[in-house]
């Protein structure tokens, strides 16, 4: 039985089912029956699925803070920082082989459902294309750091969909080798 607090378990077992199997095809009782938990229990910590979702978006959100303080800790330079960023589709590629990425499967979800939390899943996005932005700066591309910055989260994106569909671990490694030879000279 896990220490962690019932609310916690709630919402991080929703955050992989979410991501598993989508927002719209997880139900509450599949959620309670992850943890074995009773419905009442359930109720007690959120009142609905969306407020569930909620909690969700606020720990992806503050995983991808984490996230980014770790690459800025352990790498001394932005080239650094931002390789970093390009090498989670490998260190994460089983994942998003069969699930897709975290964030872009949620955004496109709450986007097909209009769902009202589409604009805070988004903020993630947000997030990422701000640091990224940044760290171009820091290697001189000021006028550009915008649109190389979302240049890159695009393409990471379309790389996350298409590892998805084809299932190649060897495209993977050599769209982050192609990523990683653009950032010594990055052009849009």
């Amino acid at each position: 039985m896990s220490r962690q607090p019932t609310k916690t378990r709630i919402a991080e077992t929703a955050d992989t089912l979410f991501y598993q199997r989508g927002y719209a095809q997880t139900s509450l009782a599949d959620i309670a029956q992850e943890i074995e938990i009773s419905r009442g229990n359930f109720y007690y910590h959120f009142k609905s699925k969306d407020e569930i979702l909620g909690a969700v978006l606020k720990n992806r959100h503050a995983k991808t803070v984490a996230m980014l303080e770790t690459f800025q800790a352990e790498n001394d330079t932005a080239a650094g920082r931002i390789s970093a960023f390009v090498h989670i589709l490998t260190s994460n590629q089983a994942n998003i082989m069969q699930f897709g990425c975290p964030v872009g499967t949620i955004c496109g979800e709450l986007g097909k459902l209009a769902h009202p939390a589409r604009a805070e899943a988004s903020e993630i996005f947000s997030l990422l294309s701000e640091w990224l932005a940044e760290q171009f700066a820091a290697l001189g591309y000021v006028a550009t750091a915008d649109d190389l910055a979302m240049h890159l989260l695009a393409r990471s994106q379309g790389i996350a969909t298409l590892a998805q569909a084809f299932q190649d671990p060897e495209f993977v490694a050599k769209e982050v080798a192609v990523l990683e030879r653009w950032l010594t000279n990055p052009t849009l």
